[in-house]
């Protein structure tokens, strides 16, 4: 009887998805079962390159600022000339440049090529997110963007492993299978993936939507954009405490006297929750309001860590991997599905490209923050900030989208998986605006 209900799980999961989702999807999941460069990047460096471990976080900060930059760049090209372009140059020169990046022996040259990588690397983001919107009909998006975090996750917990093993054989070996891989990503794009940005609707007719703008959105209708800032500034927050868990946890553990193998023991149980649970909490939040569920995971994310303070043994340290992993369960496709929501739909792209931003720029925050507060005053006071800074999120929220309305179901009848031709009069794409 188990097997069969979870066979029934499964199969509503993973039901009523298009064709062009699962390929979008597949090349998702090749892409990250081939990011081994930035699981063995620090010790390509160190122990096989001879540099310092200064230098190895400088390529790392120049690697992030290469998303940062990157991100709102993608977002444009994603309105402008299309999603399977943006996708197609992204991940051709993903492949391009982690290639370079293996046979770079010069240190400026090498800061340069990780700058070029992370900036490539991060623009795909905003095209694969905007596309999802265009494919998936609204009420079934939180379940695929859901399944798309899945795919992530359980790409790099396996590729997370098989580094390990091919660090040992040959590093460049990594540098070119992950090139590899992302240009098969590329191809299945090229060959399988036709261009779903919508066209403009006949009120948009004019320059701006000649310039492939679109109803006139661009990067100033972005700022403008009030409540939209407001939850890029509450992702912001919210992203700063989860990037604790690659930056603050194993220092702060390594400073109580535990091993990298106690932190590897313990972080482990991140990637296993949720490629195990990923799936059935999906099922458990996807028709429920997203304001409560972002103000519940913000304040989860938050004591999740907060609890890290009163952690002695590994096991404790695992148990508080538990709390913030669930919320970073319900976090991530809840607010991916909450920026298409917010976004017009000729806009999806800018929009997307300024939330990978707020994840980009809490990235090179966070290492500077955490480092610094745990050399001033402990641990300790990182934690209770985290804590903190989970209620100002959960607050935001709750204050935030107090007068949001809830997304209405698509329309009845057959929904295009990719619209291509101009939007029939009465008949616009649900997505509030």
């Amino acid at each position: 009887m188990p097997v069969t209900a979870m066979r029934h799980a499964v199969r509503e999961t993973v039901s009523g998805l298009p064709r062009e989702f699962w390929w979008l999807w597949t090349s998702t999941l090749v892409n990250r079962l081939g990011a081994f460069v930035a699981t063995f990047m620090a010790l390509y460096l160190t122990l096989d390159r001879g540099y310092s471990a200064s230098y190895a976080g400088l390529v790392a900060s120049l690697h992030g600022l290469g998303g940062v930059i990157s991100s709102l760049g993608a977002g444009v090209m994603t309105d402008r000339l299309g999603r399977r372009p943006t996708l197609l140059v992204a991940q051709a020169s993903t492949a391009v440049s982690v290639a370079l990046l293996g046979f770079m022996r010069d240190p400026v040259a090498i800061a340069a090529v990780a700058f070029l990588v992370g900036a490539a690397s991060n623009a795909s983001r905003p095209a694969v997110q905007a596309m999802m919107a265009d494919i998936v009909r609204p009420e079934d998006r939180v379940r695929a963007f859901s399944l798309n975090y899945w795919a992530i996750n359980l790409g790099f917990a396996v590729s997370s492993m098989a580094a390990g093993f091919i660090a040992e054989v040959s590093y460049l070996a990594g540098f070119l299978i992950e090139a590899g891989m992302t240009m098969v990503c590329a191809i299945v794009v090229f060959v399988k993936l036709p261009e779903s940005r919508p066209e403009a609707t006949s009120s948009a007719k004019g320059p701006s939507a000649a310039g492939g703008a679109g109803d006139g959105v661009g990067m100033g209708t972005v700022l403008r954009d009030g409540r939209f800032m407001s939850v890029v500034g509450l992702s912001f927050l919210v992203a700063l405490i989860f990037q604790q868990g690659s930056i603050g946890l194993p220092v702060a553990m390594g400073a109580a006297g535990f091993t990298p193998a106690d932190y590897g023991l313990a972080i482990a149980v991140n990637g296993v929750l949720i490629v195990v649970l990923q799936i059935p909490v999906t099922r458990f939040i996807e028709h429920r309001d997203p304001r409560h569920l972002l103000v519940v995971s913000s304040v989860l994310a938050g004591y999740g860590f907060g609890l890290t303070a009163f952690a002695g043994s590994v096991g404790v340290f695992a148990l508080t991997v538990c709390v913030w992993t669930l919320a970073e369960i319900v976090n991530a496709p809840t607010q991916t599905g909450l920026v298409v929501q917010l976004s017009p739909t000729h806009g999806r792209g800018r929009y997307q490209g300024m939330y990978t931003m707020s994840w980009a720029v809490a990235g090179l925050v966070a290492p500077l923050m955490s480092g610094y507060i745990i050399d001033r005053w402990g641990a300790e006071w990182l934690w209770g900030l985290c804590a903190v800074v989970g209620t100002v999120a959960g607050v935001g929220y709750w204050v935030l989208m107090r007068g949001l309305p809830r997304e209405e179901p698509a329309l009845e009848g057959p929904q295009p998986v990719a619209v291509e031709k101009t939007e029939k009069p009465g008949k616009p794409e649900v997505s509030a605006t």
